[in-house]
């Protein structure tokens, strides 16, 4: 009998139709930026890959500050949509985002692998907040932008 040969977690080249990438944002607890990164990527960057977040640890809930400020700025209502997760709760994903935790992350086989070093605005007031908030925009805009490029030039 022939073994059957070893599948491949991730595909090398398809066409866009078929695979979207997955982007996975890790920090400790799960409660904060990564949750806040999951939302706006789903909000802003869809159509280029899909957003989990987990952590290391587990809070029993999203810090209700961004809750507020997600829900006031745009509208999203994390915690009808999200929830926080560990890291074995994640399907296999190309990209790994550590959001600056300043901890080592369990080894998470992916193709592409950055650290963004944003401050945890828990605890911090709103101005702090918003201010992480927009970076993590930013950071998703240009993430976003990054892989269409990368996907463009794999075609």
């Amino acid at each position: 009998m022939v073994p059957a040969p070893a599948v491949q977690a991730v595909p090398v080249t398809m066409e866009r139709n078929d695979f979207v990438m997955k982007v996975a944002f890790i920090c400790v607890h799960n409660s904060c930026r990564s949750q806040i990164a999951e939302a706006l990527g789903k909000r802003f960057a869809a159509d280029v890959f899909e957003s989990y977040s987990a952590g290391t640890e587990l809070k029993d809930r999203i810090n209700p500050d961004a809750v507020h400020l997600m829900k006031q700025l745009y509208g999203i209502d994390m915690e009808q949509s999200q929830r926080p997760k560990l890291l074995q709760e994640l399907p296999p994903v190309d990209v790994v985002v550590t959001m600056g935790c300043n901890v080592e992350c369990p080894y998470l086989p992916c193709r592409r692998r950055e650290d963004w070093g944003l401050p945890d605005p828990t605890g911090k007031n709103d101005e702090e907040f918003l201010a992480v908030i927009r970076a993590i925009e930013g950071k998703i805009t240009e993430l976003a932008k990054s892989l269409e490029s990368t996907d463009q030039q794999d075609r």
